[in-house]
């Protein structure tokens, strides 16, 4: 069962490439700037295709780990002098598990962090 997303609207203008997928790994929704980040793999031609063959090994097997166990993968990158942090999170609809969304958000080099577990 294929569940398409009612609306990714509020992803059309995120400063982030925004990318979801099905509970089968095809590839229902590239905001512009995830088809203007994946533009030499085909951009907006990528919608309809399985997520798995954007990956080589081991990327690939990691990205099924995804769907056999839908939980949330987070790690950063650095990609033509850009460094970015990657979200991975399942989405479910009516309680059920439906797919994949990934978030890639540019970060500066230096990013501050606060520990807002710190007394003072």
């Amino acid at each position: 069962m294929t569940t398409t997303p009612t609306s990714f609207a509020w992803a059309d203008g995120l400063p982030a490439a925004v990318t979801a997928t099905d509970l089968n790994g095809t590839i229902l929704y590239m905001n512009q700037r995830a088809q203007e980040t994946f533009a030499a793999d085909g951009g907006a031609a990528l919608m309809g295709k399985s997520v798995f063959d954007c990956h080589p090994e081991p990327a690939r097997e990691k990205t099924r780990t995804l769907y056999r166990s839908p939980t949330p993968n987070h790690y950063t990158i650095q990609k033509g002098g850009q460094k970015k942090i990657i979200h991975q999170l399942p989405w479910f609809a009516e309680g059920r598990f439906a797919g994949v969304v990934e978030i890639s958000v540019p970060i500066p080099a230096e990013l501050p962090h606060f520990d807002r577990d710190a007394r003072a």
